[in-house]
């Protein structure tokens, strides 16, 4: 067996292995072969977290990592979360999102941010989705980088999406939307808003489109901002500037001639989806308005009693993802979505370990991630010199082949998914894409002579 290598290998037939399921946010088990000694890794999950976790691992001198993945291409969230008019930036990862828990959520033209945005860049779960962009007003509840990605991309001019690796389906879907107002509520104020400057400058700048902000939301901020970190700081100004402050000439009429919007909506809390008349889809959100109470990270958005309805055709919901359990044997905490552990060392269950959100929670951006995930990588590698892992015979990838040989299922190796990928460039070539994704699993077992 080499030394210093690594295998991927993705599952044709998922259901049918009782592995635990892969994401971006894995766990790993580390055994040892039986022959050499040779530390064998295994890596649940080929998104940031699992790439960066094994290439810290692959610093030992005989280390052999497999990485497993469900689905049959590989990069996880880096190939299905992020904007496709944004390639520069990898920054969501988790297997699931947080429920609003609100009455009326169930409805027709109600979705996640999540599922959209898998439904854009081509997740195959996410394929069914089909949203309906009938509408002229869409809601997003939540204002961090993924709401204004996805109000980006209903607003953008689909000739700007052309050139990106967006699903040609998406964007034929994009091509007949007549959503022409996107609205962005928060339950708290300018000062919480969880995106970053560069997201919002390029929304102020989104060509076609003009931003709409309410001076009264911004009342007394100029002061308050005087002692905040100097990120929050530049990031509050540009919004206060944009809200209070009268365009020059050129953007006034870049403005003026804008045939979309989007706006942010502050100091509000979704407590309903409201029905269409015929009570077959969503029609409205029934929003709380609150006041926010408590200093620093310590404020909280609390209820005012007052309550305003803001009607739409579309909801989709942007207030955070969760990871979900990976096995009735590893510990997990339900409540923070997270495996509990110390240093990535996840507690009683020696020899494994956990990367990603599903260690630390949903929150960073791929350079977290890369961090965090050395970080795991780094103690994993202390706790096999140190003689802390449990040893005796471990076959390896050995026993994982036999276990899918006897079911029938045919992985799909790394080597496969260079197949799938020159096809996707090849198919991509002839629009001026940089790619066009494959979306359905069975068509790309199909080329693989699966």
């Amino acid at each position: 067996m080499a030394s210093r290598c690594w295998r991927w290998w993705g599952w044709s037939a998922w259901p049918r292995t009782r592995l635990p399921p892969a994401g971006s946010t894995p766990s790993f088990c580390h055994h040892f072969s039986t022959q050499e000694k040779t530390p064998q890794i295994c890596v649940v999950g080929s998104g940031p977290a699992g790439f960066y976790t094994a290439q810290h691992l692959l610093k030992h001198p005989q280390a052999h990592v497999d990485i497993y993945e469900k689905q049959p291409v590989p990069f996880g969230l880096v190939r299905f979360g992020v904007a496709p008019d944004h390639p520069e930036v990898k920054s969501y990862g988790a297997e699931d999102h947080r429920a609003l828990e609100i009455p009326g959520e169930e409805l027709p033209g109600v979705c996640s941010a999540r599922a959209f945005v898998g439904w854009y860049n081509g997740l195959p779960e996410n394929q069914e989705l089909e949203p309906d962009l009938s509408c002229d007003t869409a809601v997003i509840l939540g204002q961090g980088n993924v709401a204004l990605d996805v109000a980006r991309i209903l607003l953008t001019p689909p000739e700007h999406l052309e050139r990106t690796d967006i699903t040609k389906a998406a964007l034929g879907v994009l091509r007949q939307s007549r959503v022409k107002t996107v609205w962005l509520v928060g339950r708290r104020g300018p000062l919480q808003v969880a995106f970053t400057i560069k997201e919002l400058r390029e929304m102020i700048q989104l060509p076609g489109a003009r931003p709409i902000l309410d001076p009264v939301d911004f009342l007394g901020l100029q002061d308050k901002i005087k002692e905040v970190p100097r990120p929050r700081k530049r990031l509050t100004e540009l919004l206060l500037r944009t809200a209070t402050e009268k365009p020059g000439p050129a953007e006034a009429a870049r403005q003026a001639s804008a045939s979309r919007a989007w706006g942010l909506r502050f100091f509000r809390s979704p407590q309903q989806v409201l029905p269409s008349p015929d009570g077959r889809r969503a029609a409205g959100v029934r929003l709380a308005v609150t006041r926010l109470e408590g200093v620093d990270e310590a404020t909280r958005a609390v209820p005012t009693g007052d309550m305003e309805d803001l009607p739409c055709g579309l909801v989709l919901s942007s207030i955070g993802y969760k990871s979900r359990p990976v096995d009735p044997s590893v510990p997990f905490d339900s409540k923070l979505g997270v495996i509990p552990n110390v240093e990535g060392r996840v507690m009683d269950v020696p020899g494994l370990y956990c990367s990603g959100w599903v260690k630390r929670g949903p929150t960073g951006v791929i350079a977290t991630t890369m961090t965090d995930s050395f970080l795991t990588g780094q103690m994993l590698l202390q706790d096999l010199k140190a003689g802390l892992l449990p040893s005796g015979p471990r076959p390896g990838y050995a026993a994982i082949q036999a276990l899918l040989s006897s079911r029938g299922v045919r992985p799909v190796s790394f080597s496969d998914w260079e197949k799938l990928d020159a096809e996707e460039v090849a198919r991509g070539q002839g629009t001026g894409k940089p790619r066009e994704k494959l979306v359905d699993p069975q068509e790309m077992l199909r080329l693989l002579g699966h």
